[in-house]
């Protein structure tokens, strides 16, 4: 089975280290080795998440452990993670990033849309290949049930496993 294309946040919790990398890499534009809140706030702007600079500063504070104003690679990969207090309001917010047009569904077209903004350079081939592989009803996109049984069978702790 080919490998996964990178995803966002709470998808990561089941990514190899090589795709948390290309992740973090994406969210790190200036290639400096941290994220910054202005990089931060970048990236959830390019996905259509309007944060507020609040928000921004509430996720630094959350993410960023050691306090130093940046997240690091370190930090990145317990945050991506650590899933085991997602509540269903986090990982709804997680859902809606992705559909795009707020019809309760994840299409191929909406996950490449949103993945490509990130740079993340999948094909539509990559993406139906990840729809293909959550969609357990057969109609081409994830739903929300779907989406939240991905999320919490990758959670260590939650009775999954993680690929």
């Amino acid at each position: 089975m080919a490998s996964k294309p990178p995803s966002l946040s709470l998808s990561l919790k089941e990514a190899s280290e090589r795709d948390l990398q290309k992740v973090f890499n994406q969210f790190d534009a200036d290639g400096d080795g941290k994220i910054s809140p202005a990089e931060l706030s970048g990236v959830l702007s390019a996905t259509g998440s309007a944060s507020s600079p609040a928000d921004v500063r509430r996720a630094m504070e959350d993410i960023d452990s050691d306090k130093d104003g940046f997240i690091s690679r370190a930090e990145f990969g317990v945050f991506c993670r650590s899933g085991s207090s997602s509540s269903e309001a986090e990982i709804r917010d997680a859902f809606d990033l992705y559909d795009q047009d707020k019809d309760g569904q994840i299409s191929t077209d909406e996950l490449h849309l949103v993945l490509n903004r990130l740079s993340a350079k999948c094909s539509r081939q990559d993406c139906l290949r990840m729809i293909q592989s959550v969609d357990k009803d057969g109609d081409g996109n994830v739903n929300f049930e779907e989406f939240k049984t991905m999320m919490t069978d990758s959670i260590p702790g939650n009775g999954g496993s993680v690929a």
